[in-house]
């Protein structure tokens, strides 16, 4: 018989109830009884939607970020919050756990308890952050494996049998970061021996099947870090629990053999991104082991081929018989819960998806076709066969016109008019900006009124007119507040937009909506990444009346604030049936259309944000390079056809670019903004090398975290920089957009973020 299971279940809720109940209990409207409540309930709903399945996962629920709980499983908690000496309320730590995540637990809490925020980064290529786990020379480990095993308590209640996942001890020290000189690798020793508690307790709790996930097996290893996974699973085999190591989102590679050689009772393979290697997997691998394979992808919404799937599953069953066991590729928490909710989306392309829920159903169908024969799923494969032959053949998918515009491409539209310096001096005179020049990354707080006026226009419980004139009295507002902060370059606030992707994608050609398809990108934050169907086209001007607008209210410069093809690409579900590369110069073309349009008007600084360049970077450097020439050519595409008076910005956020940064300085930006400011200005030791040619503003307000930053921070923060490139080419800036937080953090945090440029600039 063949065995199913799941990696982890969305753990946001349908609609997003995690979410709300992380955030009235950070303001204090909730107590932490109510809080766990709903986590509990949260839990045994997900249990119920994977019934299906052989095993169910337990432990992939979070509060927060699951590394970040696996540093406290771990007893990794960073000194900064160990000494504030304050007691946990339970068993948890709940509050402590969220200072680490975000700076403090909950509202007005006071200075006493307000710590920086843990540096956040991206989960492999992926738009999910997770918290990094900090090493140092005095780290020590020790096991408090509670909240796990209450989580096993609590599905054996309900008769699930269960398989509890955790993240393996050699991909958790590779993830951290060391805050001093400490090698890593040398806290290994220690880390096993808590790992090996770990499993001895799971094992008396009855646990039979353990996941262990190394996707750092899809990447280029070392051989001391090779080393360290032989280390780890020889030692940890001297228990009694059968150890399933999981892999995924790439190829094994080199890593095949020591995957395979493991004393592991079994091996994942993500066979979705490593399909040619499982017949060498199952040729390497011992009879004795049992071979998931991840058929399901569980990082896009399309519908699986079922019939081609069994075509290549069947000879691998009839070699493998009971040693198969099925699963999606990774995590499913990468796509949002039930396609079911949908009662909006166009039927048509509806019938082209699945969620998570689907995706387990699938899992299920396939399954059951190879125990019981493709006639017990007959009804449930010629569904699938017509769906997949809709969209085939739906002309809703290519424009002709499109793809003749990209075919016309040539290197005349990546260049600008003049090299970076001849542009830098007519920009200087137009604009006669101070040193330290201070701005914001576009977008202000998102009030209770703006989020019910884009409700009620939804619903059309208002006219358009209304809705644009409520949405320029809040332009207004934000100008207003950027005159008595005294910016130097103001932009409009954004209330119109839903977020920096879909409001794009909702006024593109080739693109479709959903109204519950949230995704975690982390904590609370939840993101609904749009649908990429078809061909991408520009209609109309998307931003250029907004931009246009607000610069009519001030004469300081308005940036018009755009989202670059890169990240409105790595921030969709895109197709799969044509090349990312084709896909998102069809969105470079796009966005350029607007960027002409936004400098016919007038406006002459245009940002394009590219927050998620990095993460779209394949996970072997090896393969660095395409990904890189695709992506910055898109970006040049975009950008390049302004004139020399136009100045072009780019922002990026937790983007550690040090190894990238050669790309990044060939995207030939004006500007460019990143984040720093959680890192203590970290990334700006590449320039300690590396002679980066523009200007730059490195982050000196957290905006991820609540705490407000001090002068005295921000101007140590700039001085750091100021280290490495010269004052002139620098700008004092947050980290990313202010959308998340409230006018009560964002107005108090530019008050200083001012103060402190004036203070740099007088000092200089």
């Amino acid at each position: 018989m063949i065995t199913t299971h799941n990696f982890g279940f969305p753990r946001i809720g349908k609609k997003r109830e995690l979410k709300f109940a992380l955030e009235r209990y950070w303001r204090r409207e909730t107590t932490q009884n109510e809080l766990l409540n709903t986590g509990l309930e949260l839990r045994q709903e997900n249990w119920q939607h994977q019934q299906k399945l052989d095993f169910i996962p337990v432990g992939d629920f979070s509060f927060y970020d699951q590394v970040l709980d696996t540093s406290f499983m771990l007893g990794n908690i960073p000194t900064r919050v160990r000494d504030l000496g304050l007691k946990p309320t339970n068993h948890e730590d709940i509050d402590n756990y969220f200072r680490v995540a975000r700076g403090r637990s909950g509202k007005n809490e006071s200075s006493c308890a307000c710590v920086s925020a843990g540096e956040m980064t991206k989960w492999f290529d992926t738009n999910y952050h997770y918290i990094v786990p900090e090493f140092d020379q005095n780290t020590h480990f020790s096991l408090n494996a509670d909240r796990l095993i209450n989580q096993i308590n609590e599905a054996k209640r309900h008769n699930n049998n269960i398989k509890p996942v955790i993240i393996g001890p050699v991909t958790y020290l590779w993830l951290g970061k060391s805050k001093d000189s400490t090698d890593k690798l040398t806290l290994l020793d220690d880390l096993l021996i808590v790992y090996s508690q770990l499993l001895k307790r799971l094992s008396n709790a009855g646990i039979e099947w353990l996941q262990i996930d190394e996707p750092i097996l899809v990447t280029e290893l070392s051989q001391e870090w090779q080393h360290a996974l032989r280390k780890a699973y020889f030692q940890l085999s001297n228990q009694s629990i059968k150890i399933l190591l999981a892999s995924y989102f790439g190829e094994l590679q080199e890593n095949l053999q020591l995957a395979c050689e493991l004393p592991v009772a079994g091996i994942h393979l993500d066979a979705i991104n490593a399909s040619n290697e499982v017949l060498k997997v199952i040729d390497w691998l011992p009879s004795h082991k049992i071979l998931s394979l991840g058929i399901i992808n569980g990082r896009n919404i399309w519908k699986t081929n079922l019939a081609t799937t069994l075509d290549w599953l069947e000879p691998i069953y009839a070699r493998l018989v009971d040693r198969l066991w099925l699963a999606p590729s990774c995590s499913l928490l990468h796509v949002p819960v039930d396609l079911e909710s949908e009662e909006k989306l166009d039927t048509e392309i509806k019938s082209w998806l699945a969620f998570a829920l689907q995706k387990i159903d699938e899992l299920a169908i396939l399954a059951k076709a190879l125990d019981q024969g493709r006639d017990s799923v007959r009804k449930e494969l010629e569904k699938n066969r017509l769906a997949l032959t809709s969209r085939e053949q739906s002309k809703r998918v290519h424009d002709p016109r499109v793809k003749q515009r990209v075919d016309s491409c040539n290197e005349s539209l990546e260049h600008r008019q003049s090299p970076y310096q001849a542009r830098a001096d007519i920009q200087d005179k137009i604009f006669n900006l101070p040193l330290y020049p201070t701005t914001t990354i576009g977008s202000f707080p998102q009030t209770t009124q703006i989020r019910q006026a884009r409700k009620d226009y939804k619903n059309k419980t208002i006219t358009n007119k209304n809705y644009q004139a409520q949405m320029r009295k809040e332009i207004e507002y934000c100008v207003k507040e950027q005159q008595q902060l005294d910016l130097d370059v103001f932009v409009h606030g954004e209330p119109e937009r839903n977020d920096m992707v879909e409001y794009f994608g909702e006024q593109l050609e080739g693109y479709a909506f959903t109204q519950f398809g949230w995704v975690q990108s982390y904590g609370s934050r939840c993101v609904k990444p749009p649908i990429i169907f078809g061909d991408i086209s520009r209609p109309q001007a998307m931003t250029v009346e907004w931009a246009s607008y607000a610069q009519s209210l001030t004469n300081k410069p308005m940036k018009g604030m755009l989202t670059g093809p890169v990240t409105i690409l790595n921030w969709s579900f895109v197709r799969d049936d044509q090349a990312r590369s084709d896909t998102c110069l069809q969105l470079a073309l796009a966005i350029r259309d607007e960027v002409l349009d936004l400098e016919k008007a007038g406006i002459k600084i245009i940002q394009i944000d590219e927050a998620a360049l990095r993460e779209g970077l394949p996970l072997r450097k090896a393969q660095w390079s395409n990904y890189l020439d695709w992506a910055i050519r898109a970006f040049r595409i975009t950008a390049n056809g302004v004139q020399n008076a136009t100045q072009i910005h780019t922002h990026m956020c937790y983007s550690e670019f040090n190894d990238i940064i050669t790309a990044i300085a060939d995207m030939d930006a004006d500007v460019i903004t990143i984040e720093t400011s959680r890192s203590d200005m970290e990334l700006l030791d590449v320039f300690d090398d590396f002679q980066y040619p523009n200007e730059i503003g490195p982050g000196v307000y957290d905006i991820h975290s609540p705490n407000i930053p001090s002068v005295d921070a921000m101007v140590d923060l700039m001085k750091k920089a100021s280290q490495r490139i010269p004052a002139k080419r620098l700008w004092v800036n947050p980290d990313c957009g202010l959308k998340t937080r409230s006018w009560d953090e964002v107005r108090p945090a530019l008050i200083n973020m001012v103060a402190a440029s004036k203070q740099l600039a007088t000092a200089n």
